[in-house]
């Protein structure tokens, strides 16, 4: 059971090389996000079967996961002392395990590590625990196991199991007596996708933020998951769940009720695929920001948008979508689907991609020619309740065909709730202002979250109906996108798909959990 110990440090090298220039910022506690298709990622983890990476089939098979599953406020006197996870402050998202966020946490005396996926779109952190029904590792390309560690309450000895009598306790109706042990069930959207088991404490690890040298150990309830159903078994957090999401038994929440850190986090989402997540972030002047929707009896990270510009067309029209951060693409239904998606159109310049073959999830693609070295798609803008404007840095998707490359727009057409995805909150720090009630969003290139403020809050008046990109090279970070007029800058050849790729493979797979 140690194996997954040592894959996790050899994985977290890999991570630490790739985000060298990361700012861990004072008065708050993260880790950084790293693309689950980055090559050196893959390399590492190198399960089979897996699509290959900008084919039709890599993005349907996101599509097919996201349809089953579907400056910083400073510290003060009163704010909680900075923490971050024991084993490191980094994640990363991995293609391999359902197209999900991943982070290494440890659990319990003596200290377990697991790679659990993060989910905003669900409350309940869980494990797999003395589990009947899960998965125990991960067979690699060169025919080797990956073992991971399966929690177990007797082995930690932290560790106690909820009774029914617990206020965290929802399903206490089916309690023989308030002693008993708390059950939990938790069904997700994925048909026959489901975790049980009973609530249980025990010891999360954290370390503090700025020295890394104090301990801090936040007693947390989580779920011991002894049966996981459905897409839990076929690669999607198969060692755990890490909740986000707005409900008392959520880690965010957790962690605000024990006072270690601000009831606030945040999640930046950089072009090139590195990213962050900060617990206790609150977010910093000069935000953009917009009210929550708040249901009462299931709370989510929903928001408003009063309107729509495309190309410079702006068009009235409100409704309402959850910022989730375990989607990879954008969900809409009609009528903000419908109006978007034909105005992009009226504005794209190439042809528009006709085969029914290509296996292609997005509706709405254009061919690129053999020899064509740039070509113009359509900004795409929204009006956020309360008038604050959130550009959406990166709304198309380069995808190589047999018959050449496609570009196409990241939105996919949803049959019920309005979804925004990472490709639409790429370029930006989306901060989840749970004590204030606001979503917020500041441009980032996720280095040096202080100093990035590139990408203008609120867009000029007069707003250009298109940007010029190369197909095969781009500007690749935040700091030089243009919307002003201009034209962005053109770098290395092979910069702009790679980017791409980074960009709208960013998961927003929703693990939404059925209230």
């Amino acid at each position: 059971m140690r194996e997954l110990s040592s894959y996790s440090c050899v994985l977290l090298l890999v991570v630490l090389a790739l985000s060298a220039g990361s700012c861990y910022g004072f008065g708050t506690f993260g880790f950084d996000i790293h693309h689950r298709y980055s090559d050196p990622v893959k390399q590492i983890l190198a399960v089979d079967e897996l699509p290959a990476k900008g084919s039709p089939e890599f993005y349907s098979a996101m599509v097919h996961r996201d349809k089953i599953i579907k400056g910083r406020r400073l510290a003060t006197a009163n704010d909680q002392t900075p923490v971050t996870f024991l084993d490191g402050n980094e994640t990363y998202r991995l293609d391999d395990l359902g197209f999900l966020h991943y982070a290494n946490v440890s659990i319990g005396t003596p200290a377990v590590s697991f790679l659990v996926a993060l989910d905003s779109g669900s409350d309940l952190f869980w494990l797999p625990c003395d589990c009947s029904k899960c998965v125990r590792g991960l067979k690699t390309s060169d025919n080797q196991m990956i073992e991971f560690n399966i929690y177990s309450l007797n082995s930690s000895n932290t560790s106690s199991k909820v009774p029914c009598s617990s206020a965290l306790c929802e399903q206490q109706k089916q309690c023989s007596s308030p002693q008993s042990n708390c059950p939990y069930e938790v069904l997700y959207l994925s048909n026959g996708t489901s975790s049980t088991g009973v609530l249980v404490e025990d010891v999360l690890h954290l370390t503090t933020d700025e020295d890394k040298t104090k301990a801090v150990e936040a007693k947390i309830t989580f779920g011991c998951g002894q049966t996981q159903t459905g897409s839990f078994l076929n690669g999607a957090a198969p060692n755990g769940l890490f909740g986000l999401g707005m409900d008392n038994v959520s880690v965010p929440s957790i962690l605000a009720n024990e006072n270690l850190a601000s009831n606030s986090f945040s999640m930046c989402f950089g072009v090139d695929g590195v990213g962050r997540i900060t617990f206790g972030d609150r977010g910093s002047s000069g935000q953009g920001e917009t009210p929550f929707n708040l249901r009462q009896s299931h709370p989510t990270y929903n928001v408003s948008i009063t309107q729509v510009n495309v190309g410079g067309n702006t068009a009235d029209l409100d409704f309402n979508a959850i910022f989730d951060s375990g989607t990879s693409f954008t969900y809409l239904n009609d009528p903000a689907y419908t109006l978007i998606s034909e105005n992009f159109n009226n504005f794209a310049t190439e042809k528009r991609h006709t085969s029914n073959s290509s296996g292609l999830p997005f509706e709405y693609c254009y061919d690129l020619s053999a020899n064509q070295t740039s070509f113009e798609y359509p900004i795409v803008n929204l009006t956020m309740k309360g008038g604050d404007y959130f550009f959406v840095n990166d709304p198309i998707i380069v995808i190589s065909l047999q018959g050449g490359d496609v570009y196409c727009l990241g939105i996919v057409k949803s049959d019920n709730v309005n979804i925004i995805g990472q490709n639409f909150m790429t370029g930006y720090r989306i901060v989840f202002d749970r004590e204030r009630m606001v979503l917020g969003w500041k441009a980032s290139d996720c280095y040096d979250i202080e100093a990035s403020n590139t990408l203008p809050v609120n867009p000029p008046t007069a707003v250009p109906p298109a940007i010029a990109v190369n197909p095969e090279a781009t500007s690749g970070n935040a700091n030089n996108t243009n919307i002003s007029g201009a034209s962005p800058s053109i770098t290395s050849p092979s910069r702009h798909l790679k980017t791409l790729f980074y960009a709208l493979t960013f998961a927003l797979i929703p693990f939404f959990a059925l209230i």
